[in-house]
């Protein structure tokens, strides 16, 4: 079947990401209660937000370059295993220590699956269609993001918080096994021939990099990542400092979620509106200025407004990152620059908790915020010099964009 066509396979690739990303966004603040519960302080939440990332740090680019020369749809239930498991043990740890290491084997699971689906959603789609389908995937992201911290918040809370977040984090690892659901024969046989049989020596890494827009997409998929996996972390210690009960963290962190899924319903006519680099300039710089308004000591229902717009303004630089890194990236090395897209989220991951960990611990909680908003500046100059276009989502390359693609992907 060729790229473009039937797109049965994109709705049960949605629907998969939606369980396995559920799975993480309800385990991810379940995870900082639990360890808080256990007499952790905000340096130690920092370590084991970064020791998420840690394992995926150094297994992308082989990942990648499996991919590139082989099939996708293995790393799917492998990823789905290893969130399950991870999510799961969390729950049944008893010591910081253990609950670092088990939330790593999460964030490995989360990047095998990441990486196996990016790279089916690039090979089994026209290039016209990329930033569409890129856009429907990463709603499946959403989704789960919306879910799961409302999860999270329903079961947490009460006296005992080491046993309500340890069953929270149970039911995570049973979610994301229904994720199982959805991966039967989800890659077609023509383009898994295609990737054993039309690939020719392996692109070297320094290329990649220095593929015009790359580097560029690499850094704002970097500080977007990272502005909503420290929301995720530290959210809940902002509201053990203020007195906002979990639940109503949960609320907050699934509106952000749901209003990343309404920027992505809309994604196509902003793209015909602005082009893909003046949006991704205008989202990343409101996006900034609203992180650091997170550090003010504003009512909860200010903060609520806060969310909803950031997570509006949140919602735009993933799936355009995919696309730019995609098209950019040379013939034969599209899922290794993934790779290296996820990498560098990775790299943010590790980085920004294991800083937001320190700067909270010598300033105060809301500190965090205030870095995340200077990284999202940067991310605004960077995305204002990329070499995009303003017709629309055109390769990051200096090509002409494809216009004729950009009015086909009307149709959400």
């Amino acid at each position: 079947m060729a790229p473009g066509g039937n797109r049965g396979w994109l709705l049960r690739l949605v629907i998969a990401f939606s369980f396995a990303q559920g799975a993480v966004s309800m385990a991810r603040p379940a995870v900082s209660y639990r360890a808080l519960a256990l007499g952790a302080d905000e340096r130690a939440i920092g370590v084991i937000a970064g020791v998420y990332a840690l394992l995926p740090l150094f297994a992308a680019v082989p990942l990648g370059r499996r991919t590139d020369h082989g099939r996708c749809a293995p790393l799917l239930p492998v990823g789905v295993v290893l969130i399950s498991g991870g999510c799961a043990l969390s729950g049944l740890a008893d010591s910081l220590w253990a609950m670092a290491v088990w939330s790593g084997v999460m964030g490995l699971g989360h990047l095998c699956f990441v990486i196996g689906a990016q790279s089916l959603v690039a090979r089994q789609s026209a290039p016209h269609e990329q930033d569409r389908n890129f856009g429907h995937f990463t709603i499946g992201a959403s989704l789960g993001q919306l879910v799961g911290p409302v999860a999270a918040g329903a079961l947490i809370g009460g006296p005992d918080m080491a046993g309500t977040s340890a069953l929270a984090l149970l039911v995570s690892g049973a979610g994301a096994a229904i994720a199982f659901t959805s991966l039967w024969r989800i890659e077609h046989r023509d383009t898994a021939a295609k990737s054993r049989t039309g690939q020719g020596d392996r692109v070297p890494v320094g290329r990649i990099l220095r593929s015009r827009g790359v580097p560029g997409g690499i850094f704002v998929s970097l500080s977007v990542l990272s502005a909503t996996d420290i929301l995720t972390a530290y959210l809940p210690v902002v509201g053990e400092h203020r007195g906002i009960a979990p639940s109503v963290i949960g609320v907050l962190l699934s509106l952000r979620a749901a209003a990343t899924i309404a920027c992505r319903l809309v994604l196509t006519p902003l793209l015909r509106l602005l082009g893909r680099a003046l949006l991704l300039t205008v989202t990343c710089l409101l996006a900034a200025l609203l992180c650091a308004g997170i550090a003010l000591p504003v009512p909860v229902w200010a903060l609520a407004v806060m969310l909803t717009v950031l997570g509006f303004c949140l919602g735009v630089g993933q799936p355009l990152s995919m696309t730019t890194v995609v098209q950019a990236a040379p013939e034969g090395a599209r899922s290794t620059a993934l790779a290296l897209r996820l990498t560098g989220n990775r790299l943010g991951q590790v980085a920004a908790p294991a800083t937001a960990g320190l700067v909270a611990g010598l300033v105060g909680v809301a500190a965090p915020f205030v870095m995340l908003g200077t990284l999202l500046l940067l991310s605004a100059g960077v995305a204002l010099r990329s070499p995009g276009r303003s017709g629309g989502a055109g390769p990051a390359t200096g090509k002409r964009p494809e216009r004729r693609g950009l009015r086909r992907t009307s149709d959400i």
